[in-house]
Formats: C-alpha cells, structure tokens, sequence
C-alpha cells in the first residue's frame, strides 16, 4: 500500500515546512510497527520548491491470518484460500488508514509547535493513493472528494490487464488530489474515505468508531451531500451505530447554520425527567422468546439455523448454559458479518470453543447438524419459495432430528398494524410468503406428525385480540425422546 503527499513552496516559505507538519525529518528514512505490517515514511524528493513525503505499509497477509486466529479477513470462515490470496497487502485500504493515523497522529489533529501558523494556513497539496479499491467507480471517488475543496479530483480506472483490454476495468483507480487545504483536513478526509471507497474494515467495529468517525469528520462531514453514504460504510452498515452517528451528525449541522453549540440545540430533553418507556423492539422480544423456549426444553447445544449476522448465535453466547453453538448460513457474506459481531478474531479460548460458524444450505441434509438438543429457524423459511420447504422440512426433522425445533415467522394478519407497511405488502422484500395463524398451524401440524414431532404455539409480541401477534412461534418437541435417553445410558 502506498501515497504520496507533495506540496510546492518558495524561499521565503520552503515546501521542506511539509516535514514540520508531518512531525517527520526529510533527511530520514523511517520505520514504524503497525498492528499488521511495517510503514515506512520517506521523502522521494525535498527542496525549496517542491517536497513529497511517501507513506509505504508492508503487510504480510500470512500474518494478518494468524492474527485473526486461523479465520482470515473478518473473521469469514469457509473462505481459506481469500484468506492468503487478496488485495490487502496492494491496495489501499482501512489497513493503511490506521497506518495513517498512527504515523501522522500529531498532523492529524492539526498541531505543531515549531509552526504553528503553517498548520493552520492552507496548502497547496498533490496527493496520490496508485491502487485504491473504489466500490461505486470513479463516479463515487469523485462525488465523495469533489464537495471538500479538492481542485482537481482525478480516479482513473485500473485496467483488469494491460494486455487485453477487452476484460475492461478492475474496481481500483488512480487517484490523484490537487488542491489548496489545510493538512490536517486532508489527512483526516483519507482516514475516513479509504475505507468507505473499499467498503470494508479489517477489524471490529466498536461503538468508539462513531467518536473517531465524528472527530475525524469535524467540519466537513456533517454537510456533506454523500454524508448517508459515508456514514454506513464507515461502520461497516452496523445501523444501530449508523442511526447515533447520523442523530449526532445532524445535531452539528442544525447547530452550524444556527450559529450555536451543540449542546445549546440538544436540549429539549432534560434525561433526568425523562419517564417515558420506550418500546421493547419486535427483533429483542423474538430472542427472548427463543431463550425462554430453549431454557424450557433444557438444551445445551443449539444449532442456529439461518443464522444471519449472528444476533442470536451472540444472544446465545450470553448464556453459560448453552455449551455449543452452531450458526449455519448458506451466505459467506452473512457469516463474515456474524463473525465480525461476535469478535471471533479476538474471542479466548474457551469462549471461542462453544461457538461455530458454519456454511450450508438448509435445503441438504448436512451431517454435522445431527446429535444436538435444539435448532431454531427464526424468520427463515418465509425466505424459501414454497415448492422448496419440503427439501428443508427432511433435511432438518427427518435428518439431523434435534429434539426440539423451535420455527417463528411473521403473521401476516398484523401486518395491517403496521401503519409504515403499505397494504399487500410483505414486511420485507426478499419474503417468498407470509402465513396467517391458521396456514402456519396447518403446515406446523403436517410436518410435526410424519416425522415424529408434537408441536405447540407461542405468540411473540403483543397478541392482538383481533389479527394476533406480530410474530408466531411453533415448538416442537419429539415424542420419542426418552427411547434416546435410554440409547445414551446404556451407551
């Protein structure tokens, strides 16, 4: 990974001033260890007139897998050989943004003592990122550089191959940035921007990446026309973070065009008054369910099947009781996510024994899901088309036979409580099919008896007296448990 950053002076104010800036001497060649490589800092040219310092990150993807515990980048399991064979140690990314902010941490913030005014004063700047991973094309590089002051922004596109332009071009650009700012907005605009544009993140995305977004982001975020955009990618589409950051991002706006601090406009509610109950969101009461019906049922180890990004799985994790735990997607993309969310990378030992992360297909029967106590299908097989159900109702109670199965699914009846839902339509877009109370009893009870099963059903969320719950929930139990006790003592 590499840039560049030149600027141009005159006798009177040398472009040398630029090693001041960056707290780095132009005479030295400097080498700094970063959690996954080496930067080196060094100065291909320094005169009067023109000065360039160079940022060079060393990244050893070997490494970077064993850091991450065997589970490679994010964590993203099934995925061994993108693990070693990728674009991190080439093209920038959020790896060369946490470089960036810990070489040039002082000019980041905008000090130096020896010139103070010069931190201050604008540049002229030429900045230069050779293979930047753009996600979007050059269209967005530009929409994303162009409203911060950037005289020119040039992203010229990659070629797959100079050899046959006919395959066309890669996701990368040139990137080259001309213009007159301030260092420190320049170096914090990268920090923020270069993972947007490659719309990833090396590491786990806390709750302290909304500070360092906003700090990073001061003056120019806040009114940037693409701000939605920057703000979801930065964290990595983690909406409860994304929705803090936009309230706070908001909150500075209205207080920059009414001239006043933030605190002055974020005072219409005094917390310490503050009574009123916020609602217990459908998603949380859904879990609670899922748990109190696994306590219920005594399971240790649970299979979560459809698992998504991991709520549940993470839910599960809480809870001592529950010894093992598989989640099983058929999407690597989720799992990479899910993994991320549990922090897998950074999991002790023992913790990281009770949890696996699986990639299948509900549709086959899977050998390593046979044997376990429970497995939970929560708001999965409104997903499936209809003519494949049959497919998943073997694979799981005719094969991998859990004692107890535990299927929620949306009741289709409350949707008209929903005054956001438009009528006719499903709650979300990717839904084969919506039951009714009556169609989910139906299928529940036709599956449960060929295969053995008694079932039951448990609302979640308020029931309604006239359409039911949001969400219906059907328990089954296997009538035959007790000739596998017996199995098992004798074994």
């Amino acid at each position: 990974m590499f840039l560049t950053i030149s600027t141009t002076g005159t006798p009177e104010r040398p472009a040398t001033d630029l090693g001041f800036l960056l707290h780095k001497h132009p005479e030295r060649a400097q080498a700094f260890s970063t959690s996954h490589g080496t930067a080196h800092v060094l100065y291909p040219e320094a005169s009067a007139e023109r000065c360039t310092a160079a940022l060079l990150l060393e990244v050893d993807p070997v490494a970077l897998v064993r850091r991450g515990k065997g589970k490679g980048r994010g964590g993203a399991p099934d995925a061994a050989l993108a693990q070693y064979v990728n674009d991190r140690p080439y093209a920038a990314s959020s790896l060369l943004a946490v470089a960036l902010a810990k070489v040039f941490k002082t000019a980041l913030h905008g000090v130096c003592q020896a010139m103070p005014e010069r931190a201050a004063a604008p540049l002229p700047l030429r900045i230069e990122v050779p293979a930047l991973p753009a996600r979007g094309g050059a269209g967005l590089v530009r929409s994303l550089f162009e409203p911060l002051g950037w005289g020119t922004v040039a992203a010229e596109p990659v070629a797959l191959d100079g050899e046959f332009p006919e395959w066309g071009d890669s996701r990368y650009v040139r990137l080259v940035l001309e213009g007159e700012l301030r260092l420190a907005d320049a170096l914090n605009q990268l920090y923020v921007l270069l993972p947007v544009l490659d719309d990833a993140k090396h590491y786990w995305v806390a709750p302290d990446e909304v500070d360092k977004l906003l700090r990073a982001g001061d003056g120019w975020l806040a009114g940037h026309p693409e701000r939605k955009l920057i703000t979801a990618r930065y964290l990595s589409r983690r909406w409860g973070l994304t929705r803090e950051a936009t309230e706070r991002l908001e909150l500075v706006r209205l207080a920059e065009a009414e001239g006043l601090d933030v605190e002055d406009v974020d005072n219409a509610v005094d917390e310490s008054t503050d009574t009123e109950e916020r609602p217990v969101p459908l998603a949380e009461q859904r879990r609670d369910a899922i748990l109190a019906a696994l306590d219920t049922a005594g399971a240790s180890r649970v299979l979560d099947l459809g698992c998504g990004q991991g709520q549940l799985v993470q839910a599960l994790l809480k809870d001592v009781r529950f010894t093992e735990i598989v989640g099983v997607d058929v999407s690597v993309r989720a799992l990479t996510v899910a993994a991320r969310r549990l922090r897998l990378d950074r999991m002790g030992e023992r913790q990281a024994a009770r949890v696996t992360l699986l990639q299948g297909s509900l549709a086959y029967t899977d050998k390593r899901l046979a044997g376990y106590d429970a497995a939970v299908l929560s708001e999965v097989i409104e997903h499936l088309d209809l003519p494949r159900l049959p497919a998943l109702e073997y694979a799981v109670f005719g094969a991998a036979r859990p004692r107890t199965v535990l299927v929620t699914t949306p009741n289709v009846e409350y949707n008209v409580r929903w005054e956001s839902l438009p009528a006719g339509h499903v709650r979300h877009g990717d839904h084969r099919f919506e039951w009714t109370r009556e169609e989910f009893r139906a299928w529940a009870a036709g599956v449960a008896g060929p295969y053995g099963y008694g079932v039951e059903f448990v609302p979640v969320g308020p029931d309604d007296p006239e359409v039911g719950p949001p969400t219906q929930m059907a328990v089954f139990t296997r009538t035959d448990q007790t000739d596998d006790t017996s199995k098992e003592a004798t074994a």
